[in-house]
């Protein structure tokens, strides 16, 4: 889709379908024609309505905040994506900033449109080609900044084609997906983007640094490991930000084998890592002005002869001992000598994206990341910064009862609780035995188990993968960068 912004009245734009937000259920303002239709539909202001003799496609939304303006643009698109409706113009709609007002609509319409059809034999391709804002604004009286407008518009189609682009791959089959599949896209995407490097490092460096808790997790099976290590590098970066991506391109649990209903969907336990290569791409685009690494642990986790078992110990990259009480407990093995190695480069902010736990969901529902670490104000920060992003977040508090579910006489730490409670702070108060004491303020850890990977639709999100992460880091990157 192409998105414009034209300094003309809407009556003077020619488009297939006049788009009207109906805000409120407030059926008076300027943009409404077709008020006497309205009885013969039954609308009141809520849902949606097509009026064709006017061409006029209604949608109402809440309010003007900035996720009511993604829901209703993904609304406009689910009514039209069948028909044979090439234009569309709408009015401009302005919450409390002009950029973030049109950022959120584009970004609306990309999510929605979303498909990921590669594997049906007929494929529906929407015949929506352009979307036209009009200058015109009359809700509010305010005059359009038309620079903030055009950069709204670029924003939001980076920002969501970004996010699109790790549903891509996070939706993947195992088959196709593996570590070495994962490495191409990055040095492929690497290629594409200014001022991106990348470097992927195979099984034998993993040996040579050290990193057998990474290392066991791939044992048993036939695909390689790979470390991939991209960097957004700006002339005048500001700020070094590490992002830790957890990439199990199939999780079966190894030894502690899943049940077969819990082990569909596990293609999308590489969502960390998949957001981590959405954040570069995104940070790239935009031209941040933020030095941003992306370090993948790229792995399978199977079943075999040779596979790691429970009881075993295994000594971590960092020197921390761990004792493995449950193979399926495996992301945060991969992800503790992938955090000691990032440490190596000297962040200012290091984070990690994983779905690492099924208690996360439990505790915060499917829609909700649950983010954690040892400094309150950085989280808090964090949340204020992403607040306008869409994604949802809520904050876990570490506390030392907990610490003490980890403990075990043998070795450093386990990578299980001994409590079927706390379970996704716990595994976080595992990574952070990884983090050294220079670090420790300067890291956050962000379960995206919930909202990943979803099995039903949900807001603009369809069925399968919704990008988790890459959003609201994005947009907590974009801040920070403005801050420096």
């Amino acid at each position: 889709m192409k998105f414009e912004i034209i300094n003309q009245p809407l009556d003077q734009i020619q488009a297939d379908l006049t788009l009207v937000f109906v805000i409120d259920k407030n059926l008076k303002h300027k943009f409404i024609k077709d008020e006497k239709e309205f009885d013969f539909f039954g609308f009141d202001g809520s849902g949606s309505v097509l009026i064709q003799k006017t061409k006029t496609l209604y949608i109402g939304i809440e309010n003007l905040d900035y996720e009511e303006l993604r829901l209703g643009a993904c609304k406009a698109f689910e009514a039209v994506k069948s028909l044979n409706i090439k234009s569309i113009k709408l009015a401009s709609y302005l919450s409390k900033c002009q950029k973030m007002s049109f950022q959120s609509i584009v970004e609306g319409f990309i999510l929605g449109s979303y498909e990921f059809n590669k594997y049906k034999k007929e494929k529906k391709e929407s015949k929506l080609q352009n979307i036209i804002f009009s200058t015109q604004e009359e809700l509010n009286d305010e005059t359009i900044d038309v620079n903030k407008a055009e950069l709204g518009l670029k924003n939001g189609q980076i920002i969501a084609n970004a996010t699109n682009f790790t549903k891509n791959i996070v939706n993947e089959i195992p088959e196709i997906y593996t570590p070495i599949k994962m490495a191409n896209d990055a040095k492929n995407l690497a290629k594409e983007l200014k001022n991106v490097t990348c470097e992927v490092y195979d099984e034998e460096f993993l040996k040579k640094e050290n990193m057998n808790a990474f290392l066991a997790v791939n044992r048993a099976s036939v695909h390689p490991p790979r470390l991939i290590h991209m960097i957004y590098k700006p002339q005048n970066a500001k700020k070094r930000v590490i992002f830790v991506g957890k990439g199990l391109t199939y999780d079966s649990g190894g030894l502690s084998l899943k049940p077969a209903d819990y082990m569909v969907t596990m293609k999308a336990d590489k969502s960390g890592a998949a957001a981590a290569l959405g954040i570069i791409k995104g940070a790239s685009e935009l031209e941040l002005d933020i030095e941003v690494h992306a370090i993948l642990g790229a792995t399978e986790n199977m079943i075999g002869g040779n596979a790691y078992k429970p009881d075993d110990v295994i000594m971590s990259r960092e020197g921390v001992s761990i004792e493995v009480k449950n193979t399926d407990a495996e992301g945060r093995l991969v992800l503790a000598d992938c955090l000691s190695w990032a440490q190596d480069f000297k962040p200012d902010i290091l984070i990690d994206m994983a779905t690492l736990t099924g208690a996360c969901v439990v505790g915060l529902g499917e829609y909700t990341s649950g983010i954690m670490g040892n400094n309150e104000e950085l989280k808090e920060d964090f949340r204020k910064k992403i607040s306008k992003s869409g994604e949802l977040t809520t904050i876990f508090h570490f506390n030392k009862h907990l610490k003490e579910l980890i403990k075990t006489p043998i070795a450093d730490v386990c990578n299980i609780s001994s409590s079927r409670y706390g379970g996704a702070i716990t595994a976080g108060l595992f990574l952070d035995k990884f983090i050294r004491d220079e670090n420790k303020q300067k890291w956050m850890h962000q379960d995206i188990a919930g909202p990943a990977y979803v099995q039903k639709a949900w807001g603009y999100n369809q069925h399968g993968a919704s990008g988790a992460g890459v959003r609201m880091n994005l947009y907590y990157l974009n801040e920070i960068a403005k801050e420096a």
